[in-house]
């Protein structure tokens, strides 16, 4: 069991899983155990679609003899307008893309914004600004639904 920041406890039993690929290549469940605990991550921020396999990483990290985050937060997705996780299918979705596109920096961080239901002036917001109005518990609980730029006119922040 785990206690997640917005899920609250998540409880699993841990059965076999793979810590090594056939092709030899580290398993995800491996991999991040060691890389927080190498890195001396206390606090883990991942995707929703992740909240089941964190007992499993629990449970590894005891076993290795490696501390564990303190702390773990799993948030909703950002999906694309077909219901699927954002991806380059659905258009721009890196930073590069929306300036090449015609946004601004401060219309991006609005755009990202608006959809954890942070407040945004026009449109356009500052870092400051968000972190003043930042609360983990004001995040959406179901996942959020963006039209990337290739479905909006360039410069549209919304």
């Amino acid at each position: 069991t785990v206690q997640d920041r917005l899920a609250g406890p998540v409880s699993a039993t841990v059965d076999d899983f793979v810590v090594r690929r056939g092709d030899g290549a580290h398993a995800y469940n491996l991999a991040v155990v060691v890389d927080d605990a190498d890195q001396g991550i206390e606090e883990v921020v991942r995707g929703a679609d992740l909240l089941d396999t964190t007992p499993r990483q629990a449970w590894l990290a005891d076993r290795l003899g490696v501390a564990g985050p303190a702390s773990y937060a799993h948030v909703p997705l950002v999906l694309g307008p077909d219901g699927t996780r954002m991806a380059k299918r659905h258009g721009a979705v890196t930073l590069r893309e929306h300036l090449a596109a015609g946004w601004t920096g401060p219309q991006v961080l609005g755009a990202l914004a608006a959809s954890l239901q942070l407040p945004a002036t026009d449109g356009d917001a500052r870092p400051q600004e968000l972190v003043a109005g930042w609360d983990l518990h004001r995040l959406p609980r179901e996942p959020v639904v963006m039209a990337p730029v290739a479905l909006r006119a360039a410069g549209e922040a919304g």
